[in-house]
């Protein structure tokens, strides 16, 4: 790993004058920019970023040229007219009694939870006040493609009148059914309501329920990107992990993202007794369905106790590989003196930034806290408010309070040079998440008095959330906000004598 510190140390002393940056990486965002997408193309090129791959990169949404395309409508994922059969589609429930391991682990998972999350439901409906339901089928495109292609999810559609299907999210069908992807974004795959269960098995078992066909699409980063990359109806680029991915180590050596997010084990694809009266064989390439990653759900009644508490550990054992912190300094300070604390943090992911996808709803940042011999904090950056905010733009109680705080997200900025918690209302898009198996190195600059007690104790730690309370008490979800957790990725402890 090759070490540039002109470009990657930062002063934290000095991130007050270059607030505007740190306040927009507070926030939302990613990086890059494309035009909106056209469906009528063949397989289009995903979004592409030429900016510095480690901080600071911006994507402004004036500078695309949308072309001719209409925003509105889209005629593969948001066709003016139903281009589903919707009755077409089976539920998953149906696929259970076959399918119990993949129906319990998708059952459990964000796939399931994708058109029921309260976040995700008061997103659209801020989205619907705002265009006055002109674009309220945007994020539903992926979180329901069956519903927004079929022609449940309209124009000022209530999520209390859709149908079941539809609220099954992203089910069985809305992936097995896909025979192909026009664009790697924006919901760009083929879903055909007549198709055969498309798979990476590549020796189905005939059987009476349903056609099965081989697909080696569902063993590409191409299928996941198709959903997880997003571009903003303006252009602005969302969401680009599958972009991440394509010039990444893992990319370049052929690794797709279920590698990581839908491991493979050995067993039988369907139920044991079943699979001996069809005479399936056991294999040693199935997926796991839970499609890991770094959300829990925060309503009560989605998972039980012991449900929550595995995808939790799936949620930390994710995390805690994926990135490091390390604190140096020198071993010795004179009572009276600064104390000049060096803090790496590296991004131990080769396949994406560290974080990635929704970084505009994520925070990653550094704690550190200097103590001296007596336990009295004499430094700290990092912490939270009284409301579990860090201590920056959006903090209702000491805003800005944290001069030194360091993050690694994305953050919008609108037309007026405002900070915005939503996307469509951006003009501007700064992220500062790490490339994969990147390094940045930040220093803090601790003081001491003639009275600090020896050794000064210096605790790190890089923490993670996947959602700010601030955007919950925006969204109107307040109750949700002491579901939130916080992960400590790594820490790092040093102590430096006091002369």
């Amino acid at each position: 790993m090759t070490k540039d510190v002109s470009m990657r140390r930062a002063v934290a002393h000095s991130s007050i004058s270059i607030c505007m940056l740190l306040v927009a990486v507070h926030l939302f965002g990613c990086a890059g920019a494309s035009a909106p997408p056209n469906a009528n193309d063949s397989v289009q090129s995903a979004p592409n970023d030429n900016s510095n791959p480690a901080n600071g990169n911006t994507d402004t949404a004036d500078t695309i040229d949308a072309g001719e395309a209409n925003p509105l409508l889209d005629p593969l994922s948001m066709p003016g007219e139903a281009t589903l059969a919707m009755e077409n589609f089976r539920s998953a429930s149906q696929c259970a009694a076959c399918h119990p391991n993949h129906y319990n682990e998708w059952r459990t998972s964000m796939h399931s939870y994708a058109m029921i999350d309260p976040v995700f439901r008061a997103l659209v409906e801020a989205r619907q006040r705002d265009f006055d339901g002109e674009r309220d089928r945007f994020c539903t495109q992926c979180h329901s493609a069956i519903g927004t292609r079929g022609g449940d999810i309209v124009e000022h559609f209530s999520f209390d009148e859709l149908e079941p299907i539809t609220l099954e999210g992203i089910t069985c069908e809305s992936c097995h059914k896909v025979t192909g992807i026009v664009r790697p974004y924006n919901s760009g795959h083929v879903l055909d309501d007549n198709a055969a269960m498309h798979g990476p098995i590549q020796d189905p078992v005939e059987n009476a329920f349903h056609e099965s066909k081989y697909s080696p699409l569902h063993d590409t980063s191409e299928f996941c990107a198709g959903c997880h990359d997003v571009v903003e109806q303006s252009g602005l680029n969302l969401e680009r992990p599958y972009e991440e991915w394509v010039t990444s180590p893992a990319g370049e050596a052929g690794r797709n993202c279920q590698s990581c997010h839908m491991p493979t084990y050995s067993g039988t694809a369907v139920d044991p007794a079943i699979a001996e009266a069809l005479g399936a064989p056991e294999r040693d390439n199935l997926h796991r369905h839970w499609f890991s990653g770094v959300d829990l759900p925060l309503t009560d009644d989605f998972l039980s106790e012991d449900e929550l508490e595995e995808a939790r550990a799936r949620v930390v054992a994710l995390l805690e590989s994926a990135g490091e912190i390390e604190v140096t300094a020198a071993p010795t300070v004179v009572a009276g003196g600064q104390i000049d604390v060096f803090v790496t943090v590296r991004n131990l992911i080769d396949a994406h930034n560290l974080p990635t996808g929704s970084t505009f709803n994520r925070q990653l940042w550094i704690s550190v806290t200097a103590t001296d011999a007596e336990g009295t904090a004499i430094y700290q950056t990092g912490d939270l408010d009284a409301n579990g905010d860090l201590r920056n733009h959006f903090s209702e109680l000491d805003p800005y309070g944290d001069a030194d705080l360091i993050t690694f997200n994305s953050g919008f900025i609108d037309a007026d040079g405002n900070p915005t918690v939503y996307p469509w209302k951006a003009a501007e898009h700064i992220s500062n998440s790490l490339a994969p198996l990147y390094e940045v190195t930040h220093t803090f600059f601790v003081p001491t008095s003639p009275e600090t007690v020896g050794p000064v104790t210096i605790e790190t730690r890089l923490r993670f959330r996947a959602f700010p309370p601030f955007l919950l008490r925006t969204l109107g979800l307040p109750q949700y906000i002491d579901k939130l957790d916080i992960t400590d990725i790594d820490e790092a402890t040093i102590t430096v004598e006091v002369e």
